[in-house]
């Protein structure tokens, strides 16, 4: 029986998600028991302690001659994100992490195509955007993995379109070409709205907004995050993302009034001030 590692994350609780990987071990046997550590690893990861993370996988890599290519790719992917992840401060991207990360990346997808497993050859992917940082090769690497994902059967793999299109848009915007970005970020979101998940929708409207702001369409980046900032105060949860942005609007207006007002909200809501 396959363990579906999905259903035990919960990537806000690296801890707790890790108490839940270890407990499914005490029952787990063979691939199972190797794809579970390499999650295990993970939580480390995220902890930013990668020597642990290093280290769990080094108490699976003896066994990947026997293993499945579930296992092998797992194995494969989180080696990568120990070495170049999201995780890691700019100081450690160093020629070596850089090259290992790759290496192990390019190794995961290697085995995930060749088995089949789409969800994990577009995680590993994506994960190249993180190695190769130029906006260009961002826009190569979504492509990449949007390809797999629009050919898939596989509800996993299909679940990527998302995310892979909000990177995609990210990149464009880098590149400064707005009209495209803001067509991505519009794709995914109304991928992201039909799951009923408030924080993910709030994010992809966000992303949404802040393209239209960086095309000068003032009116809706300022309706869609005003409605932001009144749902993140009644959560009692004031984003300063939002601040920043609204701040931003109220600037290219020349009104320096209320850009005041958000810096300020922004100032406090990221613990650097008082909350106006």
């Amino acid at each position: 029986m396959t363990t579906d590692v999905r259903a035990l994350w919960d990537f806000r609780d690296p801890a707790g998600s890790r108490a839940r990987f270890e407990a499914a071990l005490e029952e787990a046997t063979g691939d199972d028991a190797l794809v579970l550590r390499t999650q295990v690893a993970r939580t480390h990861g995220l902890a930013r302690d990668f020597d642990t993370a290093r280290a769990v996988l080094a108490e699976v890599e003896p066994h990947l001659d026997a293993a499945g290519p579930r296992a092998r790719a797992y194995y494969w992917l989180e080696l990568g994100r120990t070495w170049v992840s999201p995780a890691h401060p700019q100081e450690s991207r160093t020629a070596q992490a850089l090259a290992t990360a790759r290496d192990g990346y390019e190794h995961c997808i290697t085995v995930a195509t060749g088995a089949g497993l789409d969800a994990l050859a577009i995680d590993a992917i994506h994960m190249l955007a993180f190695v190769d940082p130029d906006p260009a090769d961002g826009v190569l690497h979504a492509d990449r993995g949007l390809e797999i994902a629009l050919a898939s059967d596989q509800p996993d793999a299909r679940r990527w379109e998302a995310t892979l299109r909000n990177n995609k848009g990210v990149a464009l915007g880098q590149l400064d070409r707005h009209e495209e970005s803001l067509a991505e970020y519009e794709k995914a979101l109304a991928l992201i709205e039909p799951r009923g998940n408030a924080a993910d929708t709030r994010i992809a409207h966000w992303m949404v907004a802040n393209a239209q702001r960086r095309l000068g369409r003032l009116d809706e980046a300022e309706a869609t995050q005003r409605r932001l900032e009144a749902e993140w105060d009644a959560d009692g949860e004031p984003d300063p993302y939002v601040f920043e942005e609204l701040e931003a609007i109220h600037r290219a207006r020349g009104d320096d009034e209320h850009a005041a007002h958000y810096a300020a909200r922004r100032a406090a809501a990221s613990g650097d001030g008082e909350q106006p």
